[in-house]
């Protein structure tokens, strides 16, 4: 079943992540352990695609502390969750944001959280639009390779490769009334995104 991660406005866990598997019980912990996040970051390869739709609209998009953005590659700290290690069902928070201005407009998305409770993957984000907060708004919709794992050590690492993130509807509709087009579509591909997340085991 395909799922759809905008960066406009990475990095949704799908309910039945067949693709998270955790092996490494080095610890002795129980299968419904959780890992309790507290460092790592989300980077997302932005698609080609996304970065001349940006351009073709003149929007030029930037980070907002402490998220960096180096060439086509935007990461994001992590700072916060709680993953089970089986099914790796939770929420994996985030510090920084992206900010998209063209001339007086501009539109932030930040405190990024990617949520894996309900029917899918799903990254949600604080949106402002010209210093008006609008709310926590699903931004973009994530799909799991199926190679993805948990892995437990001494300190546990959630390790995420190859996952695609696609516009949400909600942000699309977002988009383009801030910045009066219809360039914005649901299910437009983003870029692809890796997630490295450190804690320990609960």
């Amino acid at each position: 079943m395909k799922k759809l991660l905008v960066l406009v406005a990475v990095i949704a866990f799908s309910v039945g992540v067949t693709a998270a598997q955790e092996r490494g019980h080095a610890s002795g912990q129980t299968s419904t352990s959780q890992i309790e996040l507290v460092w790592g970051s989300t980077n997302v390869d932005l698609s080609p695609g996304f970065l001349s739709a940006l351009s073709s609209l003149n929007i030029a998009p930037s980070t907002i502390f402490p998220a960096s953005l180096r060439g086509t590659r935007v990461s994001f700290p992590i700072t916060d969750g709680s993953l089970d290690r089986q099914t790796l069902r939770g929420e994996i928070v985030h510090n920084g944001g992206l900010r998209l201005k063209r001339g007086n407009t501009e539109v932030k998305l930040k405190s990024f959280i990617i949520d894996t409770t309900g029917n899918g993957i799903v990254l949600t984000g604080l949106v402002s639009a010209n210093g008006t907060t609008v709310g926590r708004v699903p931004l973009f919709d994530l799909q799991l390779p199926s190679s993805s794992s948990a892995t437990s050590l001494r300190i546990d690492r959630v390790s995420l490769n190859g996952v695609s993130v696609r516009l949400r509807q909600e942000a699309a509709t977002a988009l383009n009334g801030v910045f009066e087009t219809n360039a914005f579509v649901a299910g437009f591909g983003i870029g692809t995104a890796s997630v490295r997340g450190y804690g320990y085991g609960a």
